[in-house]
């Protein structure tokens, strides 16, 4: 019996310890001054885009659009070979354009040749959404990492963003982006994108990686002022114990249904929204 009392005890401490671990590995940074600023705006997904009227996504009719409705917009920004930053969701160009080609492959020339599917319309630069802007509503800009470019693209981006005056976040699945913004520019707003990995298993990431992405693990290091978060999976125990110990700002993506909206709003949720035009 007095063995047993001693494994008990052993096993509830270590479980103690390990459940104290855990929850500090959660505390992200806090208190950053500009998130008030970024918390006024709704966001429009890649731009107010709407084929049907001649708005590709990540297109400059549709950041022109999401300016004119006051929003700010989320946009994806790619490094190409002449390092130029080009404004598009997938490294792949086949579901946009209809070609098969690798836009880390390419340089800002090489895009004219490459119009958006529905459209005339071209891939714009990421110096061209700045100017669209130009400080009249913000932007999340999330930067999507190819082959390890994580730093390099880091410093390009925050080399354009140099004399920009308008507010911005920026944030991006791959946390090396947040260490280097953590280390090198930590004046900027950064946020950790993740979803329920462990339900869409993407093929580039390992179960290991799959269960620390979702579990968000990797903010004992990144120290993260936002997590943006698939609104399908929020419910996640470390996205919860975030919010309640911490207060960490949630974002909450892709919301397509207005009345979805309305009520994360009510919880204080920062909407990334696509597919209509908020009342």
């Amino acid at each position: 019996m007095k063995n047993l009392t001693k494994a008990t005890l052993a096993v509830t401490t270590v479980a103690a310890l390990a459940g104290f671990a855990y929850v500090q590995a959660l505390s992200p940074r806090r208190g950053h001054p500009g998130w008030e600023e970024l918390a006024a705006y709704r966001y429009a997904h890649r731009g107010l885009h709407d084929l049907t009227d001649g708005r590709p996504e990540n297109s400059l009719p549709a950041f022109r659009a999401a300016v004119e409705h006051g929003f700010g917009a989320e946009l994806d920004v790619h490094l190409m070979r002449d390092g130029s930053l080009a404004v598009v969701h997938d490294s792949c160009l086949t579901r946009v354009t209809g070609t098969d080609v690798t836009v880390e492959d390419l340089t800002a020339e090489d895009l004219k040749s490459y119009p958006l599917t529905g459209s005339e319309e071209t891939i714009p630069l990421l110096e061209d959404v700045l100017d669209v802007f130009s400080g009249r509503t913000p932007l999340i800009i999330e930067l999507k990492t190819h082959n390890g470019n994580a730093a390099a693209l880091t410093d390009a981006v925050m080399e354009r963003l140099a004399d920009y005056g308008g507010p911005y976040c920026l944030e991006s699945f791959d946390p090396h982006v947040l260490l280097c913004l953590r280390d090198r520019y930590p004046d900027v707003i950064r946020g950790q994108l993740s979803e329920n990995f462990l339900r869409s298993r993407p093929a580039t990431l390992n179960l290991p990686l799959r269960a620390a992405m979702t579990h968000l693990l990797t903010t004992f290091r990144t120290k993260p002022d936002f997590i943006a978060y698939n609104h399908v999976d929020r419910g996640a125990l470390s996205l919860r114990l975030m919010k309640s110990l911490y207060g960490v700002h949630e974002v909450s993506w892709t919301v397509r249904d207005p009345e979805l909206q309305k009520k994360l709003e009510r919880e204080g949720v920062q909407t990334i929204f696509e597919g209509f035009i908020p009342e």
